[in-house]
C-alpha cells in the first residue's frame, strides 16, 4: 500500500502598497523551507479581483493565507477585510493584518471584522525580517490551514 502524500505549495496573497516592504516579505518567504507561492497585489481593488478570479486574475489560485496591509490607496485594507469576511466563499481564508498602524482602534476594528491575527510592522529592517520569519514559521509550519 502506497502511503505517500503529495504536498502542494501554500498559496499566499500579499496585499501591500509599499514595493520595498513587499519585496522584503517576498524574499523572506522565498527563503523559507516550506514550499509557497506568494502573489503580490498593491491595492484593495486588485485584491478583490484576485480573490474573485476577475480581470487579469481569472486563473489566480485561491490563497491559503492573506497578508493584508490596512493603509492602501483606494479601497483600504479595512474594507478588504470586511468584504472578504462577509463573503461565504472567502471568509475561511485566514487573514493576517501586517501594517504600520499600532492604533488601538485599528486593532479592535480588525478583530471585530474577524481578522485572524494583527501584527505591527517594525521600522527596523532586521526586526521586520525577523517578524516575516515568525509569520512564516507559525502560519506555514505550525497552523493547519483550511482547504477550499
Amino acid at each position: 500500500m502506497n502511503s505517500s502524500v503529495s504536498y502542494r505549495p501554500i498559496e499566499i496573497l500579499l496585499v501591500e502598497d509599499s514595493p520595498s516592504d513587499a519585496n522584503l516579505t517576498i524574499r523572506e518567504f522565498n527563503r523559507a523551507k516550506i514550499a509557497n507561492n506568494l502573489h503580490w497585489v498593491e491595492n484593495g481593488e486588485d485584491a478583490m479581483e484576485y480573490l474573485r478570479c476577475q480581470g487579469e486574475y481569472t486563473n489566480a489560485p485561491r490563497p491559503d493565507l492573506i497578508l493584508l496591509d490596512l493603509n492602501l490607496p483606494g479601497m483600504d485594507g479595512r474594507e478588504v477585510l470586511a468584504e472578504v469576511k462577509a463573503d461565504a466563499d472567502l471568509k475561511r481564508i485566514p487573514i493576517v493584518i501586517l501594517t504600520t498602524s499600532n492604533d488601538e482602534e485599528d486593532v479592535l476594528r480588525s478583530y471585530n471584522l474577524n481578522a485572524n491575527c494583527y501584527v505591527t510592522k517594525p521600522i527596523d529592517i532586521h526586526q521586520f525580517i525577523h517578524l516575516v520569519q515568525l509569520i512564516n514559521e507559525f502560519w506555514l509550519a505550525a497552523v493547519k490551514l483550511p482547504g477550499e
